[in-house]
């Protein structure tokens, strides 16, 4: 049960860079929405089952966001001499999830805390017994209290939030502290968070830089995002640096954040914290608009209308552009060019927005 690991996918500072057009005449002034670093809520996707990045997809709503857990392969035994507390995890892995349930409660009930965790997983999730929230926050707080640092985190979520359990978020601060030094990334970047939440400005952020360093080192996308802006804005740092801040972008961009890819792209093609590359540009605000990035689809657009990185495109644009305009997404420039189309043009725009399928 020890090799059970659990890692957070955890959202928050998304939001995108409020840098002016690439040269494009016309378009939203503002990449994306810009939200404050900090922002705190709990548990979203332990009740749904998904992870994810918030902000991503046009959302504007960022959240820490507890995910199932993502197991590392198990060394099963062709002996059958497996200890039960890896046939519980290979269980788990099979879908068998009633008989996880069985082989891991007599070891969460003698004190493992990875069979504490993956029984409070199973009450989380509803997974070979029925769902019951009030039971995964018990589990989850004994297997804290055990030492494991993903039950650590879920706490500390709850206890923020006060959902399920009583709220103290100097009990919560505590837990995830120590998740954070015993080296969970998401850990680390959520308590990076909470700080800069408690201290907004220079303290906050230089209390958070090394955690949210170490996240963003250890592959946190959100991590990668976050210093990105804290350096290109120069938050809590004697000045900005852009060159940084774009090296962390395009960190965060290769790790599929797709609002990473949008910034990334107008960096890229306005040369800012390095030389300028359209058609480098073009890649990246092309992925970020394949993943159903709205603001990434507007961009997309008028980069097919001027031919940056690309060939120009009517069709393409009028595509994009009807795509952004669904999302609500309103550009009068866009709607000008797509009214000064053929008719022809026009019902090949509409054919290909219908025919998009987000990938």
């Amino acid at each position: 049960m020890k090799k059970i690991l659990c890692l957070l996918a955890l959202g928050a500072v998304v939001s995108g860079f409020a840098s002016a057009p690439f040269g494009v005449s016309g378009g939203p002034a503002q990449a994306a929405t810009t939200k404050t670093l900090g922002q705190v809520t709990a548990f979203g996707a332990a009740d749904n089952g998904q992870g994810g990045q918030g902000g991503q997809n046009g959302q504007d709503t960022p959240h820490f966001l507890p995910s199932t857990l993502d197991m590392v392969p198990a060394e099963t035994s062709e002996t059958g001499s497996e200890p039960k507390g890896d046939a519980a995890y290979g269980a788990f892995q099979r879908g068998r999830y009633l008989t996880a349930f069985k082989l891991a409660m007599p070891l969460a009930k003698l004190g493992d805390p990875a069979a504490q965790t993956l029984v409070a997983e199973l009450y989380a999730r509803g997974l070979g017994v029925p769902k019951d929230m009030e039971l995964a926050a018990k589990w989850y707080g004994i297997a804290a209290g055990s030492g494991d640092t993903a039950s650590q985190l879920k706490y500390a979520l709850l206890l923020l939030e006060g959902r399920y359990v009583t709220p103290d978020k100097v009990h919560a601060k505590e837990l995830m502290r120590r998740a954070a030094d015993a080296g969970n990334s998401s850990a680390q970047f959520n308590y990076g968070q909470l700080l800069i939440t408690e201290k907004p400005g220079r303290e906050g952020v230089q209390q958070a830089l090394p955690y949210m360093t170490s996240a963003a080192e250890n592959g946190i996308a959100d991590a990668q995002f976050a210093l990105a802006q804290i350096y290109a804005y120069g938050v809590g740092l004697e000045k900005d640096d852009p060159y940084t801040a774009r090296r962390w972008l395009l960190r965060a961009a290769r790790s599929g954040f797709d609002t990473a890819q949008l910034d990334l792209g107008v960096w890229l093609i306005d040369g800012i914290g390095g030389k300028i590359d359209y058609d480098a540009g073009f890649g990246w605000m092309r992925r970020a608009a394949n993943s159903g990035n709205t603001m990434a689809q507007n961009r997309l657009s008028h980069l097919y209308i001027n031919a940056i990185g690309t060939r120009p495109d009517p069709i393409e644009a009028a595509k994009w552009y009807i795509i952004s305009r669904r999302a609500g997404l309103e550009d009068r420039r866009l709607e000008d060019f797509f009214q000064g189309l053929t008719a022809a043009e026009q019902k090949a725009g509409i054919e290909a927005s219908n025919n998009f399928r987000t990938r």
